[in-house]
């Protein structure tokens, strides 16, 4: 057997090299806002620090017991027993999933939600990181809510699940979970500390062609093979990849190609992931994977089906600057620096069910660093971060900077409006369920 030939890594390096002094050069982020006052500030922070054995043991806890989506009941117990612990009631299995929960604290006035993820994926478990996502929104969300008497308003916690492909989020909007909500706060970790990265919208669909069956050797000519559409298929998506988008990327593979060599496909099948940074691009470049397909067929003389977003899809996230600016100052006191967009290349990303709620409300995604500018999300190695003293620090550091984003939103008038302009400004609210309709 011969082995595989590793890609070469010269660009790879010659990108971590240029990423570095970008990095160095980069301006801090600045808000023009005051948020809350000082004194509210170190409390917030002093509630995180002194439960810091309880968040981390969390995080490690949901990182030594991996659970996939739809079935992270184990996690989400979890979150909801420290929930429960420090005084709050919880309700698990809301909007019509079992494994997600919610827990409030307020009343009246201007609501903010912190945002968990638990689940895991196949084979590499939190190689996404998500036992930090999880235990910096518990942390984020208590610390909040110690100081909710001291700001008015409302603070929630929402626990979502399958964000790794099953869009729990979309299926909690449509639930009615976030109707009465005015902005959202979540995290991600990652290589660097990133105010405002780009994550890009994502469809999946399932393209199935029917044919019909003959002896591959006797009678090939009476057969229409199904797999030879697959195949034209996917090589029309590699011809369309040079007239994408930078920001733009097709991956399939091939699901179902047939039972035996002597026998002509009548059935075959793909499945392609299609990514685009704005919503508009995602859905142009989805009737172009359906024109190729549909051509197949006819090259071919098959009959075709598209079967689109089994699970939700996944919209680009449109963040709210205003809000991101807050976090970045609450990092710095914490002694990161969230780096602007653009400063670490925007492809190095992939896609969130966050999107679909930061066209519904307000909402930021920052990614906090994990010590190494060269891991990569969902690999092994980030596994290990996300189970290290650095993934410990960033539950700590990723905790503070939610409460205090989100106190600020609950305390300042004038940030509030300004998070609101910005949001009006984008487009506002999008009828996120009719959009690829």
């Amino acid at each position: 057997m011969t082995k595989p030939v590793q890609p070469d890594d010269s660009y790879l390096r010659a990108v971590s090299a240029a990423t570095e002094r970008a990095v160095a050069a980069a301006a801090p982020i600045r808000s023009d806002h005051a948020g809350a006052d000082e004194a509210l500030r170190a409390e917030v922070e002093e509630w995180v620090d002194g439960h810091a054995d309880d968040l981390v043991a969390l995080s490690r806890d949901l990182h030594a017991h991996p659970e996939e989506a739809f079935a992270e009941h184990r996690s989400a117990g979890q979150a909801a027993e420290l929930l429960r612990r420090h005084g709050c009631d919880v309700e698990v299995g809301v909007g019509g999933l079992d494994t997600a929960l919610r827990a409030s604290v307020g009343n009246g006035g201007p609501h903010v939600a912190v945002l968990a993820e638990y689940d895991a994926l196949p084979g590499i478990g939190h190689g996404c990181g998500h036992n930090i996502i999880c235990s910096a929104a518990v942390g984020g969300f208590l610390a909040a809510a110690s100081a909710v008497s001291a700001t008015g308003g409302r603070v929630s916690l929402f626990g979502t699940p399958a964000e790794e492909g099953g869009g729990g989020k979309e299926h909690l909007a449509r639930a009615g979970l976030f109707d009465d909500v005015d902005a959202v706060v979540m995290l991600h970790p990652f290589s660097h500390d990133i105010a405002t990265h780009p994550f890009l919208g994502r469809r999946q669909v399932e393209v199935v062609f029917h044919g019909v069956a003959a002896h591959a050797a006797a009678q090939p000519f009476m057969g229409r093979n199904a797999l030879d559409a697959v195949v034209a298929t996917y090589q029309g998506v590699a011809a369309l990849r040079q007239h994408m988008p930078s920001t733009d990327r097709v991956h399939g593979i091939i699901t179902d190609g047939g039972k035996r060599p002597n026998v002509v496909p009548d059935r075959a099948a793909a499945l392609f992931y299609v990514r685009s940074a704005e919503p508009g691009s995602l859905r142009d470049l989805a009737s172009r994977i359906e024109a190729i397909a549909h051509g197949a067929a006819s090259m071919t003389g098959c009959g075709v089906e598209l079967n689109w977003d089994n699970n939700p899809a996944y919209l680009p996230i449109r963040h709210n600057d205003e809000l991101a600016a807050r976090w970045a100052e609450h990092q710095v006191r914490r002694g990161r620096t969230s780096l602007p967009r653009g400063v670490v290349p925007e492809y190095l990303t992939g896609s969130t069910d966050l999107g679909n709620i930061s066209y519904r409300v307000p909402a930021i995604h920052p990614m906090i660093g994990l010590g190494d500018p060269n891991l990569a999300l969902h690999t092994d190695e980030f596994a290990a971060a996300a189970g290290s003293p650095a993934g410990d620090r960033a539950v700590l550091d990723g905790a503070v900077g939610l409460a205090l984003t989100a106190v600020d939103y609950l305390t300042d008038a004038a940030l509030r409006e300004a998070v609101d302009a910005e949001f009006r400004a984008a487009g506002g609210a999008l009828d996120v369920p009719a959009y690829f309709d």
